[in-house]
């Protein structure tokens, strides 16, 4: 059996879910459909849901991947949730700009700022 990819890790850290994008590259379909539906679970149905995605690992994507951090950002909305990412390669981050999707999500340097970021209860 094959390794199943991409692989994510969810941590829970000040009322947030910190999930971290495990994978170096996210290129195929089949890698974005199996990040969606690791991620998916995660964040459906919770109300009010913090989350944080972490980029830190990851070097190369593919355009796919801004569809999908749209669909997914709009889900977090949709549910009064508040969304960060965060750590994203400047090379990654040039296409973010280029796309001018950083005016769209918030993006933090890093994983203590994109937590220190969101509103605490």
């Amino acid at each position: 059996m094959s390794e199943i990819k991409p692989r994510i890790s969810v941590e829970h850290s000040q009322g947030t879910a910190v999930i971290t994008l495990a994978d170096e590259k996210i290129l195929q379909s089949a890698d974005i459909i199996a990040l969606e539906n690791s991620i998916l679970p995660v964040i459906e149905g919770k109300e009010a849901i913090k989350v944080v995605l972490d980029f830190s690992n990851v070097q190369f994507l593919s355009s796919s991947v801004l569809g999908l951090l749209i669909r997914i950002s709009k889900k977090i909305y949709e549910q009064n949730g508040q969304l960060r990412l965060c750590d994203i390669n400047p090379k990654i981050f040039s296409i973010f700009k280029i796309t001018r999707l950083n005016e769209v999500f918030d993006i933090r340097d890093n994983l203590r700022e994109a937590i220190e970021s969101l509103p605490q209860k």
